[in-house]
């Protein structure tokens, strides 16, 4: 099994960027293009950048092209599971005169394709850092998740980005997010003209995402550990997008947690989203939970009971000391909003939105 990711020395520093060819479009704004692009983060970022006077043009990079996609955007159809993705890419990147690179193709939730989500997310990172090494680009910003933390009772009562990711290694979801991460340090560690930047969002809620968190807390009763009541934290999907403009805004090279502030017990979660809970012994709750991923009818496998018993919770003071960002809702602002769609889609007056 790898070595879990310590970033203690790992961080990169802030490079010196020299003035870079195709930085400007020729019209005078930025180029910003993305993978992931349909995702959640990609399609309401896309968005943003059509309403920002800063971007020149978009260039979106996904299997089909979003729906928030206007005329400053270019769709190029490309899957990164395909090896041919590695030289697409880096065409791509060349002929549009792309100066920015977000990379959000990650998934907000497991999936029992495990095979298929390890091509996606630890070789398709792989092949974008290859086809990054054949241009000269100027920024790379990279989407990665405090979960990756891991769950353990010896954590502290806040993670800065110098701990470990110690997140199960046994367990898909965790396992390609990590070396994703290991994959684009080596790239940091050796590219002297990218500032390279990742961002990693405690779990993410509001009005409009759907992911493993909003199917956990919409189920009637939900199971939770006997004897534990966890601390948990959220940031709203708004504060999310306004930590990737920033990003995109300002050079701020390293890796920062995207939090909002305060904690809320699960518990005190459960009492608000009005659910009633089922408290399990540990060694039940993972049977049943194993036997229900199996047959698709649990959102999580059993590896994600570790967070309904140890606390993951991570600090977000870097985040507002270096790239001045504040969100604008805190942990329990946050879930009310959530809380507030989610009593309409109960009552069927809101469409829901894949994350």
């Amino acid at each position: 099994m790898a070595d879990p990711i310590d970033n203690s020395n790992s961080e990169p520093r802030e490079p010196a960027i020299p003035p870079a060819r195709g930085s400007r479009s020729r019209s005078g704004g930025r180029v910003v293009a993305l993978t992931g692009a349909a995702c959640f983060l990609g399609r309401n970022l896309v968005g943003l950048l059509e309403e920002d006077p800063a971007t020149a043009r978009i260039v979106t990079i996904d299997v089909k092209s979003p729906d928030t996609a206007g005329p400053k955007a270019r769709h190029f159809e490309v899957d990164l599971t395909n090896p041919a993705s590695e030289d697409r890419v880096a065409e791509i990147l060349a002929s549009e005169e792309v100066d920015t690179l977000v990379h959000l193709c990650f998934l907000s939730s497991p999936t029992h394709a495990t095979g298929w989500a390890h091509e996606l997310e630890s070789v398709g990172t792989m092949h974008l850092l290859n086809a990054v090494r054949q241009v000269r680009l100027r920024k790379l910003v990279q989407w990665s998740q405090t979960m990756l933390y891991g769950a353990h009772p010896t954590n502290p009562n806040f993670l800065t980005e110098r701990h470990a990711l110690r997140a199960d290694m046994d367990e898909p979801f965790f396992a390609d997010k990590i070396a994703a991460e290991r994959e684009l340090n080596a790239f940091a560690a050796k590219s002297k003209g990218t500032v390279v930047t990742v961002l990693r969002t405690a779990p993410i809620v509001g009005p409009t995402v759907q992911n493993w968190v909003t199917r956990y807390l919409g189920m009637r009763v939900v199971p939770t550990l006997l004897g534990f009541d966890p601390l948990l934290q959220f940031v709203h999907e708004v504060d999310a997008l306004a930590a990737f403009k920033l990003a995109l805004d300002r050079d701020h090279p390293g890796t920062f947690n995207i939090t909002s502030d305060g904690v809320l017990p699960l518990s005190m979660v459960l009492r608000l989203a009005g659910r009633s809970s089922m408290p399990l012994p540990h060694t039940v709750a993972s049977s049943l939970v194993g036997a229900a991923w199996i047959t698709q009818a649990s959102a999580v496998p059993p590896s994600f009971l570790r967070y309904l018993r140890y606390v993951c919770v991570a600090d977000g003071d870097k985040a507002a000391r270096v790239m001045g960002f504040r969100p604008a809702y805190t942990t329990r602002e946050a879930l009310l909003d959530y809380l507030a769609a989610q009593s309409l889609r109960d009552a069927n007056l809101l469409q829901e939105s894949p994350a």
